[in-house]
């Protein structure tokens, strides 16, 4: 029986030594173009023998600050102090990017959910399984940056994530640390099925991802932390010449579901705490208003966990299911 291939082809050779800026070309064919594309910028950059490093921003094309940051190196790389390899791709996710949307406009894919992906299937599958059958077998340190798109807005953090093999966990934190966002956070997903990062660590592959800032929009704080985390992480995996440039950092945890809050019910929110706010058990955080009369009432949203907010809604008005805060515990070792 004959497997299914993956039709996306590389218009660069990923082991030739030099920098190459071309595509991964994904044929989509449409109404308006029969044998279309869909284009996907990659550059590679290659300089003898040493680990790769597979850098992705725009897994969710409505978060900017990964896009920012690679497009930056690409452009200004110096060749002469890569040792090994990088392969960056600015916009994973390009469909959706260029829709400025999560998901993207050609199957609603969400690429962050959707791993492995299928060689035959939708779009979205496609550059899932591309990722996860050709890319994610090359690298050695994998860098996601993701901030809080249209719907959220985040302390600026580095992440990792609680692993079974306390090896594979530490080079993960190690990266972490050494991308030095103000806040490195050991994150808890609410459903690590099909992520990205999944995919990565399940090959044993050293994973950082990141939360920085949010809105659908960026700030020059959360470029330059981004700027900043990519290089270090670059000069961490002994890819980059140069010492990481650290910054004060604090290590937060999410320790339990009890970390997230959601809404429950739709209408206005009105937030009663601040990002970067210490906040108590008991802590009102977050208020709904029914907005359909005067006299509805509103829901008050308690913190069922001491800590920080870290993570918050972002457009005034939440959906049943929404999150309205998160809440991480500063490290107390």
């Amino acid at each position: 029986m004959n497997l299914p291939v993956n039709p996306i082809i590389a218009s660069v050779d990923f082991d030739a030594d030099g920098i190459q800026h071309g595509f991964l070309k994904l044929p989509h064919s449409t109404d308006t173009s029969a044998w279309g594309a869909v284009m996907i910028p990659v550059m590679v950059a290659k300089n003898g023998d040493g680990p790769t490093a597979l850098l992705t921003g725009a897994n969710h094309g409505d978060e900017y600050e990964g896009a920012i940051a690679l497009l930056d190196l690409a452009r200004h790389l110096d060749l002469a102090e890569v040792t090994g390899r990088i392969i960056a791709v600015p916009m994973m996710n390009q469909p959706a990017f260029a829709a400025g949307r999560r998901t993207s406009p050609l199957d609603g894919g969400n690429m962050n959910r959707i791993f492995p992906g299928r060689p035959d299937g939708s779009p979205t599958q496609k550059i899932a399984d591309y990722f996860n059958a050709t890319l994610l077998p090359m690298a050695d340190v994998v860098l996601d940056i993701h901030s809080g798109g249209r719907t959220l807005e985040f302390l600026p953090f580095a992440a990792a994530h609680e692993l079974d093999d306390a090896e594979h966990q530490a080079r993960c934190v190690a990266a972490m640390t050494a991308f030095n966002a103000p806040f490195g956070v050991m994150l808890r997903e609410l459903d690590a099925a099909g992520m990205y990062d999944t995919a990565a660590e399940s090959m044993g592959k050293t994973f950082v991802t990141t939360e920085i800032g949010g809105g659908g929009t960026t700030t020059a704080k959360t470029i330059a932390v981004a700027k900043r985390g990519v290089a270090n992480v670059l000069m961490h995996a002994g890819i980059l010449a140069g010492t990481p440039v650290l910054a004060p950092s604090t290590l937060l945890r999410m320790p339990s579901d009890a970390c997230y809050i959601a809404a429950e019910r739709a209408g206005l929110v009105e937030f009663c705490a601040d990002l970067g706010e210490e906040v108590a058990v008991g802590d009102v955080v977050a208020r709904v208003h029914d907005a359909s009369r005067t006299d509805a009432g509103a829901r008050d949203y308690t913190a069922a966990i001491g800590g920080i907010v870290a993570g918050r809604h972002f457009p005034g008005l939440v959906q049943a299911g929404d999150t309205l805060c998160v809440i991480a515990v500063p490290d107390d070792r």
